[in-house]
């Protein structure tokens, strides 16, 4: 399924499979999660993507043609970071994430929104044997970032997660099992997104536009609107810190220092670092995650943009071939 055009639907062709060049390995994708992100790419907002370029980049797959790392029959999963230089003083410093020249898989490189895919092998990932490949297929972006998110944290006690998706439903499973508290925030009258919330562990879900019953030691927002900050910073206690978790956001509104002040801070979240994924998907391998997943045929991708743009989606959607 191939983007030409941003602001228009995706196109199905066929293409002769992929030739890997060096240090990449030729996959055959099993399955592809929706991300958010894709629709940015999709709908304009993330602009220079490679045009004609193929979405996706939360796949699992298995080698068909493999390097020094994976070998032919290997199950692995591919995330949104897709290479670095590997010179460069954030590369250098263990801050890959910031590098720049990194290209990013559905973005600058082909994705997964395919039949075969290729990947370079120092970002491919083993996947835990206890996800099988629709559900082990969001824990490579939602869960990823999610995680890098939730770090930023710190060791806050009361968390509090604004937009409930595919993101937040993993996290709020890990800060539940590490002891903390989770308040989770949903669009206003979406009683059946909080009640998810409570099934997965939060102590209180609510909509955005109301004030959680105690004072949050961190908020991560997972919704790209930028409106919720002032409204995070306003639940959030002395020495908190504010946690923007996606790769875009809409305008952030004013608010007087007062909200900030109290040596509360607000940070943003850039990619991801593999210290992260394979961090993740050890922890995730070891507690037996619900991924809540809704499966659209790789031709229904449109469809499944469509239903994640209308908020219409619980957990996460999944493209498989």
């Amino acid at each position: 399924m191939v983007l030409h055009e941003q602001r228009t639907p995706l196109r199905l062709e066929d293409r002769p499979a992929p030739e890997p060049g060096p240090g990449q390995v030729l996959l055959r994708v099993r399955a592809c999660a929706v991300c958010r992100t894709d629709l940015h790419i999709v709908d304009g907002e993330l602009p220079r993507p490679k045009l004609p370029v193929i979405p996706g980049h939360q796949i699992v797959a298995t080698v068909e043609q493999g390097g020094r790392r994976f070998a032919a029959g290997e199950r692995v999963g591919v995330p949104w970071l897709g290479w670095t230089d590997g010179t460069c003083r954030f590369c250098r410093t263990g801050r890959e994430n910031l590098c720049d020249q990194a290209r990013f898989t559905g973005y600058d490189l082909d994705g997964g929104y395919a039949e075969m895919a290729l990947a370079d092998e120092r970002y491919c990932f083993p996947v835990p044997d206890s996800y099988d490949d629709l559900h082990a297929a969001p824990l490579l972006c939602a869960g990823l970032i999610g995680y890098r998110t939730l770090r930023f944290a710190g060791d806050a006690e009361r968390i509090g997660l604004y937009g409930f998706g595919a993101a937040a439903h993993l996290i709020a499973q890990v800060a539940v099992h590490q002891g903390r508290r989770v308040f989770a925030f949903t669009r206003p009258g979406d009683a059946e997104g909080q009640r998810f919330a409570r099934e997965l562990g939060a102590v209180w879900a609510g909509g955005s536009d109301e004030k959680p019953p105690d004072e949050l030691d961190a908020a991560l927002i997972f919704a790209p609107v930028g409106a919720l900050v002032p409204v995070a910073l306003r639940a959030t206690s002395k020495g908190g810190t504010v946690v923007a978790g996606g790769i875009h956001m809409s305008d952030i509104p004013s608010f007087p220092y007062e909200m900030l002040w109290g040596e509360r801070s607000v940070r943003s979240v850039a990619n991801l670092t593999r210290r992260d994924g394979e961090e993740f998907l050890l922890l995730a391998g070891q507690t037996k995650l619900r991924v809540e997943v809704q499966r659209f045929p790789l031709e229904e991708a449109n469809a499944a943009l469509q239903a994640l743009r209308q908020g219409q989606v619980r957990g996460a959607a999944v493209l498989v071939p």
